[in-house]
């Protein structure tokens, strides 16, 4: 298997506005979509489609414009990432990491590590992810260390669930330095003693390559290493920004799963069905729940642009309450992706099971990707803000 190595060649195409990186997020979906399906059942890995993604210039639209990119709101961010989310939900989840480190790098980098690594992006280079970790007493706590030696430092640690590593030409990694105070390196993925291990089996998501790094004394030059742990010791964006790009993969599953829904099920016939009726198009049952779907997605969708919406302010203006507002609003996308790809099933029938349609795979990328984080305490947080003013806790799981 081969894997893109080093930093792209060339440059990748330049994407000027909002408008724009829609269009593009449009035209490479219409393109994923064709064999989203058997590259699930194959899991066959994407990377033809991820270099089409960074060359078309979709990587670097987070970038600001005062560094080159189009800088396009979190509305258009969120827009993209359901976009192709909907085409493919593996191709849709991996650059949710390579986003969130751009955030990283926007809240706590040096001007010079902006311009830099900034410029790497413009290029096309893709960022993967290396924060979690197994073992660990809770999901904040890592044990992966930063050690200080020369000029540099040396990583060594073991890293599970990193999306996007795989495909990457840089590891953005979370580790605890000699102070023990969390930062994140931009390590090189031709670094030595980096091992990226192609060990995911999730039966969803099953091309997101969310496996294991290794790092067995990893060198990072001190200009690749960014503040991590100080852009939740005050009000940042970091937070609700990696929540915006979950619950747009979500809004994409769900949508995917709905379409393929009024597609099924007006075609294929429902024998089991009483007086009668033998098509699920004339069950008034069916119409009642493929309406009542057909709201809950399109008032998931509307949360997802407000919640955009609230990003935005929140950068442009970061304070404890702008923050806030802008870290309650995954719940319901979470809620809509797991019903829609059940509802699909449900009125689908066996028939919508055989493995020749694949359907089931919305129902589990669903279900595999919304269990990122700790959906149980989504509306209690919500809940907990509106009626007693209390700010939800500053991390990325909320």
């Amino acid at each position: 298997m081969s894997v893109h190595q080093g930093f792209p060649r060339g440059h990748a195409a330049l994407i000027e506005n909002d408008a724009q990186a829609l269009q593009v997020a449009d035209e490479l979906a219409a393109r994923f979509v064709r064999e989203s399906s058997l590259r699930d059942r194959e899991r066959r890995l994407p990377e033809e489609e991820l270099e089409l993604f960074s060359r078309a210039g979709l990587g670097a639209i987070t970038v600001p414009r005062a560094y080159g990119g189009a800088g396009v709101s979190n509305v258009t961010l969120a827009q993209v990432i359901a976009r192709i989310a909907r085409a493919d939900a593996s191709l849709g989840h991996i650059p949710q990491n390579h986003f969130y480190a751009l955030e990283v790098l926007r809240v706590n980098g040096s001007p010079e590590q902006r311009r830099r690594l900034y410029g790497e992006v413009l290029a096309g280079a893709r960022f993967g992810n290396a924060l979690a970790e197994i073992g660990t007493r809770t999901a904040q706590e890592r044990s992966t260390r930063l050690r200080r030696e020369g000029d540099g430092y040396r990583i060594h640690g073991r890293k599970f669930y990193a999306t996007g590593a795989l495909y990457a030409q840089r590891v953005p990694t979370l580790a605890i330095d000699d102070d023990g105070v969390q930062q994140l390196a931009f390590v090189d993925r031709r670094a030595p003693g980096l091992e990226i291990v192609d060990d995911w089996d999730g039966f969803g998501q099953r091309t997101s390559a969310s496996g294991t790094v290794n790092f067995d004394g990893v060198p990072v030059a001190a200009e690749d290493v960014v503040p991590f742990q100080s852009a939740f010791a005050r009000p940042t964006t970091v937070g609700p920004l990696a929540q915006l790009l979950h619950a747009a993969i979500d809004a994409g599953i769900a949508r995917a799963a709905w379409e393929d829904a009024l597609s099924f099920v007006g075609r294929h016939a429902r024998p089991w069905i009483d007086a009668g009726v033998s098509r699920a198009a004339e069950d008034p049952l069916a119409l009642q729940t493929l309406g009542r779907l057909t709201s809950h997605l399109h008032s998931a969708e509307a949360l997802l642009e407000r919640a955009g919406e609230f990003v935005d302010r929140a950068q442009a203006a970061p304070d404890a309450e702008s923050v806030a507002a802008a870290s309650i609003a995954r719940a319901l996308t979470t809620e809509v992706a797991l019903d829609a790809a059940n509802r699909l099933l449900e009125l689908g029938g066996s028939r919508a099971t055989l493995a020749e349609h694949n359907l089931d795979r919305h129902w589990r990328n669903a279900r595999t990707h919304t269990l990122h984080d700790p959906v149980r305490w989504k509306y209690h947080a919500v809940g907990n803000y509106y009626l007693n003013d209390a700010l939800p806790p500053r991390r990325g799981t909320i």
